[in-house]
């Protein structure tokens, strides 16, 4: 079993912090064999991917694979999909459900980001499902200390293969999550990739089973340490807008 950080951003994104190098070097002293990156679709192109694939290939060690891959967004900016393989640029604000069939028949493997994210698990259809490896059930960035509601609904009515991601930027979404595969002899893009596609792989958080840990004494420990960073949020937020100066009305003269 390969232990995987899977929705890492590097500054191949517009909004990442850290250089794939560096990403390497943290991510394997944390133990993780594998890093399914995720770059963001905005500014890419076929070329700008294919660079970052030798950047990947050039970045990983002995001790650490990384796999490229591309996180679309859909014109309104609500679906997020995580895609993986050797897929040719789709380009940027794609429908999604044409871009799930692109990408899949071009060997693609497909998972719905943070459907908590603006609500996307509302408008999620299950057409799409014949095109995806799996849900994130908990998005480190998107959900916080605990798995998200809404996302867990959705699998149980999907019956959709759950996945963690951390959806990293930058140190604030370092977390003991992670996704294990399962392959044989040595690993590689397309050994790991199948097994994501063929369910071949079990979730942990803080090093136990995610299933056992969210239905033990961990869950509802994070879940309430969640709770309780939600409602201080909320508090910061609307002390600071109160505390706000205030724009000087402009006065209309006749």
């Amino acid at each position: 079993m390969l232990r995987a950080a899977v929705h890492v951003h590097s500054t191949w994104s517009y909004d990442g912090r850290w250089e794939l190098e560096r990403i390497a070097s943290a991510f394997s002293n944390r133990g993780y064999n594998l890093l399914l990156m995720t770059e963001h679709d905005l500014g890419f192109s076929e070329e700008r991917r294919r660079q970052h694939r030798d950047a990947c290939r050039r970045a990983s060690t002995e001790r650490l694979l990384i796999i490229p891959g591309i996180e679309y967004s859909d014109p309104s900016n609500t679906i997020h999909v995580l895609v993986w393989g050797d897929v040719p640029f789709l380009g940027e604000n794609q429908e999604t459900t044409g871009m799930l069939e692109r990408a899949a028949a071009r060997g693609g493997v497909c998972v719905l980001a943070h459907p908590s994210r603006r609500a996307a698990w509302k408008v999620f259809r299950t057409e799409w499902l014949k095109w995806l490896a799996g849900i994130e059930v908990w998005n480190r960035k998107t959900d916080g200390w605990s798995p998200s509601r809404e996302a867990q609904k959705l699998i149980s009515q999907t019956h959709a293969s759950p996945l963690v991601g951390l959806d990293f930027h930058s140190a604030k979404q370092f977390f003991p999550l992670a996704v294990c595969l399962e392959v044989e002899g040595k690993p590689d893009e397309a050994k790991l990739l199948e097994a994501l596609r063929r369910g071949s792989c079990r979730c942990e958080a803080f090093g136990m089973n995610l299933q056992t840990f969210t239905g033990g004494m961990g869950g509802a420990i994070t879940g309430i340490l969640e709770w309780g960073r939600r409602r201080a949020a909320r508090a910061y937020h609307f002390g600071a807008a109160a505390l706000a100066p205030k724009t000087p009305e402009t006065k209309v003269v006749d």
